[in-house]
């Protein structure tokens, strides 16, 4: 079905040309109808990346403390950091043997390489908060194909998902700490080469990883031993909930939760429509059609295209999901869609959380 495309005709493709694109492609027609989602983020603590198909209407479920390192697959050498559980790298001054470093020489670094802080230079520790890690700045730089210029980095590990209770309509994205590694990564051949250790440690462990060009990235757990599957292939999904690490301007690194990424890596684009009065959200939403998806208002360029944007965690009225907006999506197949979000807290009390729990978040989509 995902094959099956829709041609315009003369008449309505001149009509339609002037608002969706100035091209000559068709118009992929979605296999799928749309639906109301309740994905599976886990409530307050919110354990888990959703990464959601719409052309298929699938959900991927990964907890989001089962990775550390992600190794991207595509011609580029980069290595992306896991945000959602607040990680951080900086270099380790004049290290050239992972052997000789030792918890002495990275104390002060140990200092300066966190998150939300409220420290203007944590941002210098963190992965470009735009997704767009292939033009843009890493905390771990571009693998180079000569060993003695990757640096030997200090890894925080961020923070393991929070065990206690948290309080109605709160929520608490880090639990105990999960501590330090000492990392150097490097080529090998057309895949990567990790060495890592805890901070004393006189020896360290390799791990080889290889590109997998059906996936965006290889993802690794450092504190596991071992490759994880977190992402679906690249082309099979769209938007994904998750916690996410942000910047505050002025302030530098931020946790967020309920917060949803687009797949730019793949190509997926979103822009927000704000609507304003005397029309209501839902009478927008459910009148916008094709014709009036603006093309030049895609941003394929920042995963946050969604981000928070869709929910108010301190509204007047207590926690709300923003009733005057609406998103349009153009997926990694082409297909397009509009969704809108209905609800970031659990309706009603269950066997699964009580009514009013955060990361109980629903949307509903249809494609265009």
């Amino acid at each position: 079905m995902k094959k099956l495309f829709l041609y315009i005709s003369i008449v309505s493709g001149f009509l339609f040309q002037s608002c969706i694109n100035d091209n000559e492609d068709p118009i992929a027609v979605s296999p799928i109808e749309g639906s109301i989602v309740n994905p599976s983020v886990g409530g307050a603590t919110q354990p888990n990346q959703i990464w959601f198909d719409l052309s298929s209407g699938t959900e991927t479920k990964t907890n989001r403390a089962d990775w550390d390192l992600a190794f991207y697959s595509g011609n580029e050498f980069k290595v992306v950091l896991n945000s959602s559980i607040m990680m951080a790298a900086g270099k380790i001054p004049n290290a050239t043997n992972i052997d000789l470093v030792k918890e002495s020489d990275v104390t002060s670094l140990k200092d300066q390489v966190q998150v939300a802080n409220f420290n203007p230079e944590n941002e210098n520790y963190i992965d470009t908060v735009t997704g767009n890690y292939l033009t843009g700045y890493t905390a771990i730089s571009e693998i180079s194909a000569t060993d003695s210029q990757n640096a030997i980095y200090l890894v925080n590990l961020g923070k393991d998902i929070y065990k206690g209770n948290v309080a109605i309509g709160s929520v608490t994205t880090g639990g105990d700490l999960r501590g330090w590694m000492k990392v150097q990564i490097t080529r090998n051949a057309s895949g990567y080469k990790i060495k890592y250790a805890e901070l004393n440690s006189t020896s360290h462990k390799e791990v080889n990883i290889d590109k997998n060009f059906d996936y965006n990235f290889t993802f690794f757990s450092l504190k596991n031993d071992k490759e994880v599957m977190i992402q679906p292939e690249k082309k099979h999904w769209d938007i994904c909930f998750t916690v996410f690490t942000n910047i505050i301007e002025g302030a530098g690194s931020y946790v967020y939760a309920d917060f949803i990424l687009s797949n730019i890596l793949s190509g997926v684009g979103a822009y927000e429509v704000v609507v304003t009065a005397p029309a209501t959200g839902s009478e927008a939403y459910n009148n916008f059609k094709l014709e009036n998806v603006e093309p030049s208002k895609f941003i394929f360029n920042d995963h946050r295209a969604i981000g928070g944007n869709w929910r108010n965690p301190v509204g007047a009225n207590g926690l709300e999901t923003y009733g005057d907006r609406f998103y349009v999506v153009r997926d990694a197949e082409g297909y397009f869609f509009k969704i809108r979000f209905t609800r970031m807290t659990k309706a009603q009390t269950d066997q699964f959380g009580q009514a009013g729990e955060r990361g109980f978040p629903q949307f509903e989509y249809q494609p265009l």
